[in-house]
């Protein structure tokens, strides 16, 4: 061998001895494997470990349920479309500028364990008991207000309901059960593209067949859902929640006022494919009253000029005076910094505490009719009000109005979703490398 020859053998040997003379022994350490890419996603990636993650999470859920969890396989390609769709929504979200801060988050999670009856300390704790950190939580929860908004821009704007159809539902057999019984529901989709072929549209109705004769046969719902089914909700074991027949496209709004609790349809061809209705609970049917209150309120805000000691210190004053016998309506046109209501001398007319805030909703249900509330603050500032009345109100021609704009919104709203997320799974450029 050549000068030249051992000159080049050495430069390629280089890195390897300045390994060992400065790590020793360690080149010789067990080899770990790299996380790696599962799938490509327009201009992202999705790695092993999430889908790792995911799944365990899934798992997880599944078995709290009580639910025989499906083949890994199986489940694994559910959970990896699911991350595909999260996926592809969220870089939307991205290019649309949509960002959650980190104090509307930190709002959010301590709403959620709120709502599970735990401190923010013990919702940690309960994660970590699940093997979840709470860092990864977090994340998952951003994601899915990231989600939520995009959805709530791009699909609430193509949904457009005119006088005309709220009128037409209001005077059909439907729009007259608008406050009747409620179901939580649950759903089996086998989809279907729109130029599916016959051997395609001859395949689903097998697949799906071959469902419901294992649900006659006392298979668990859910977890054929979970292994089985491509609607949104089918790694929550099907489930869409709460829905009235009148939400419900044709021909489920009837079908299911004939279920019995935990019966199922028969398969239904709908234009996106075929679908397994399952009711799992029902309520309501009776004539839906509303609580109202009177309520007329002086708002004094903090500012850069006004700091939160002195904007107290101001609506205590005005609280004295009012005790002391000037007019309210006066001190509110003069005081108060709500734009929506000083004019009004304060007067908020009749409204439903419950699209109030809490603070507020509180401290007008513990002030009696007529009488005065003490200063109190709430994310708006400082108030005091005065309960001017209080009555209970069947719902008004505009309140039915609006139920029926809701549930019209609703029902275009699922539908309306499922084409939009199909849409853009089919746009997307996904290439899986599992």
């Amino acid at each position: 061998m050549n000068v030249k020859s051992n000159k080049k053998l050495t430069e390629r040997l280089r890195p390897l001895l300045l390994a060992t003379l400065l790590f020793g022994t360690a080149v010789h350490a067990e080899v770990r494997p790299l996380d790696r890419i599962v799938a490509i996603v327009d201009n992202d990636v999705i790695m092993q470990s999430q889908l790792e993650q995911r799944l365990r999470e899934v798992e997880q859920t599944i078995a709290k349920r009580g639910a025989q969890l499906p083949p890994r396989d199986q489940l694994g390609a559910q959970v990896l479309e699911r991350l595909i769709l999260e996926n592809i929504q969220l870089q939307i979200g991205a290019r649309a500028g949509i960002r959650i801060g980190d104090e509307e988050l930190a709002q959010a999670m301590a709403t959620i364990a709120q709502r599970n009856g735990l401190s923010l300390e013990q919702f940690q704790a309960a994660l970590a008991r699940d093997g979840l950190s709470f860092d990864d939580a977090r994340e998952q929860v951003r994601r899915e207000m990231v989600i939520s908004r995009v959805r709530q821009r791009v699909v609430a704007d193509r949904i457009q309901i005119s006088d005309h159809e709220v009128q037409n539902f209001l005077a059909s057999e439907l729009g007259k059960l608008q406050l009747s019984e409620e179901f939580r529901l649950a759903n089996i989709t086998i989809p279907l593209s729109d130029g599916a072929s016959p051997e395609q549209i001859q395949a689903a109705e097998q697949q799906v067949l071959e469902i419901y004769r294992q649900l006659r046969s006392g298979t668990d719902f859910a977890q054929l859902a979970i292994a089985r089914s491509a609607g949104e909700t089918a790694l929550e074991g099907g489930e869409i929640g709460w829905r009235k027949a009148a939400q419900l496209p044709p021909p489920f709004d009837g079908l299911v006022s004939q279920l019995p609790v935990g019966g199922v349809t028969e398969p239904v061809r709908t234009p996106g494919g075929y679908i397994i209705l399952k009711l799992l609970e029902k309520r309501g049917g009776s004539v839906q009253v509303r609580d109202e209150v009177h309520v007329r309120h002086i708002l004094i805000k903090p500012s850069e000029i006004r700091s939160e000691a002195e904007a107290r210190r101001l609506i205590e004053r005005i609280h004295e005076r009012i005790r002391n016998g000037e007019d309210f309506a006066e001190l509110a046109k003069s005081f108060s910094e709500d734009p929506g209501s000083a004019l009004n001398g304060g007067d908020l007319n009749w409204i439903d505490p419950n699209i109030l805030v809490p603070e507020f909703r509180e401290m007008m249900a513990n002030t009696p009719a007529g009488e005065l509330s003490p200063p109190f603050k709430s994310p708006f500032g400082w108030h005091v009000l005065e309960v001017l009345g209080r009555r209970a109100t069947d719902s008004s021609t505009q309140v039915r109005e609006q139920q029926a704009l809701n549930v019209l919104r609703n029902r275009r709203y699922d539908e309306e979703l499922q084409s939009w997320l199909r849409q853009i799974r089919d746009e997307a450029y996904v290439e899986s490398k599992l």
